[in-house]
């Protein structure tokens, strides 16, 4: 199985790029929108951590820049009725340390903020999670960790009263809060709306 590559990226799209090696192949790869966002240009090197999906009909390349967001990714995958364009989502929103927070505090409306993921379903993979994966319980954490996720939560919370997408604007949040710390959910907000305009 292929578990690494290292290339020239010369095309991405909306859901994958291609990578083409040192030796002239191209591969397809499958990434989060989170990913896609922090990736490099067309014409730039790229490395990224590969997860192989064999079915029947396919055999599907996702990569990923850390090998804990690869695990966790397989970890996700090993849930039951969970495939992987689902577990892709659930990453293109939550990065594992975020997805940790989100487990341990058992918050299904979080979860079920991904699509394709209901309430039910969120009650589901989160009691699977728990089960598979030896997270630290949130009361353990430091209180400046544990005082970080919910800031995240209700601006994105937000920003989706106001009709966006998780998947839309959570790599906007993530960066606006890194450079930003301080800011409260109101400022977050609009500073989120801010950069999400200039992008348009």
């Amino acid at each position: 199985m292929i578990a690494h590559i290292h290339g020239t990226i010369i095309h991405t799209g909306e859901k994958a790029c291609i990578v083409q090696t040192p030796s002239g192949l191209g591969y397809e790869v499958y990434l989060s929108p989170r990913t896609l966002q922090a990736m490099p240009g067309t014409g730039e090197e790229a490395r990224f951590y590969i997860s192989t999906v064999v079915r029947e009909d396919a055999l599907d390349l996702y990569g990923f820049l850390s090998l804990e967001e690869r695990e966790t990714f397989r970890i996700l995958l090993s849930t039951p009725k969970l495939g992987p364009k689902t577990a892709l989502a659930i990453l293109g929103i939550f990065s594992p340390d975020q997805l940790k927070s989100v487990v341990s505090a058992e918050d299904e409306r979080m979860l079920s903020q991904v699509p394709g993921i209901g309430v039910k379903s969120a009650r589901r993979i989160l009691m699977d999670l728990r089960d598979r994966l030896n997270f630290i319980a949130a009361g353990m954490k430091s209180p400046e960790r544990a005082a970080a996720p919910p800031v995240r939560e209700e601006v994105l919370m937000g920003l989706t009263s106001l009709g966006y997408s998780p998947v839309e604007v959570s790599h906007i949040v993530d960066q606006v809060l890194k450079n930003e710390p301080d800011l409260d959910i109101s400022s977050a907000i609009r500073a989120v709306l801010k950069e999400k305009a200039k992008s348009t």
